[in-house]
């Protein structure tokens, strides 16, 4: 078994794929297996919002920081550890794939650091991962204004 300097372990078994997105880029994923779905647009503080974190991504130390230690973070983690090792039980020696979609607004700050955490813990529990970043590279771009209210 190899081991990662940062403590992780990698089976090389890949039984989950993580996709973090943005709603503000292109449509969301399909995803081919069973998917957890966690939606982060509303559930964490924004790094963009801070200028000086605005282009960093959740891979940046201080983004990273900033979204793990918002109030809830640690909770959504470790629910979606949760299901996926109950995935696993359940799929037992099929070795099922589990895929789980992980968005944001932007898809660079949030869904990359939770995803990347999530990833982390399930190494540590000797589970292959697989973990792309759809919109890690992409442009930030303002959120949506809101359409004014019409009053007929």
């Amino acid at each position: 078994m190899m081991s990662n300097p940062d403590s992780r372990v990698d089976t090389g078994e890949v039984r989950t794929v993580i996709t973090t997105a943005g709603e503000l880029h292109d449509p969301l994923p399909e995803c081919t297996a069973p998917v957890t779905f966690v939606d982060l647009r509303t559930a964490l503080r924004n790094p963009a919002d801070d200028p000086t974190m605005i282009d960093m991504t959740g891979l940046d130390a201080k983004v990273r920081d900033h979204v793990l230690n918002t109030p809830g973070a640690q909770q959504i983690i470790e629910d979606v550890v949760g299901r996926l090792l109950a995935a696993y039980a359940w799929t037992g020696a099929t070795g099922r794939r589990q895929d789980v979609l992980i968005i944001c607004m932007g898809g660079r700050h949030r869904s990359v650091a939770i995803a990347e955490a999530i990833a982390a813990r399930l190494r540590s529990l000797g589970h292959g991962v697989e973990v792309e970043h759809r919109d890690i590279d992409k442009p930030v771009k303002p959120k949506k204004q809101a359409l004014p209210s019409v009053v007929a």
